[in-house]
């Protein structure tokens, strides 16, 4: 199965992206890419599509990931009817019992 996820490019502190499509059980530092559909830098705000390349692969079953999925979908690219956004995570406290807004009031002796 194909998947379409960004690769990670540039120099310590100065990430640039490159938007592949590769294998889904690559590692997206191996280097083996079907091919490259975009480019995104980070620092500039600068991101390169080529939505035609994207809009074939994707209809063809490339899964993207749920980053690469937000900028598309940003950015006008239609995704496929069986594409399914990922679940946003709820923030839940470990240990809530522990909060000082769960401690029950305290008291104090009127005078």
């Amino acid at each position: 199965m194909l998947a379409i996820r960004m690769q990670r490019n540039g120099r310590t502190h100065t990430p640039v992206y490159r938007i592949v499509v590769q294998e889904s059980q690559r590692h997206p530092l191996s280097g083996r890419v079907v091919a490259e559909v975009g480019s995104y830098n980070p620092e500039t705000k600068k991101l390169v599509l080529d939505k035609e390349k994207i809009e074939f692969y994707l209809k063809n079953g490339a899964q993207p990931s749920s980053r690469v999925a937000f900028t598309l979908e940003k950015n006008g690219v239609k995704m496929p009817e069986w594409y399914k956004p990922a679940p946003k995570k709820q923030a839940k406290a470990k240990h809530a019992d522990k909060l000082r807004k769960n401690q029950p009031k305290e008291e104090t002796p009127a005078e």
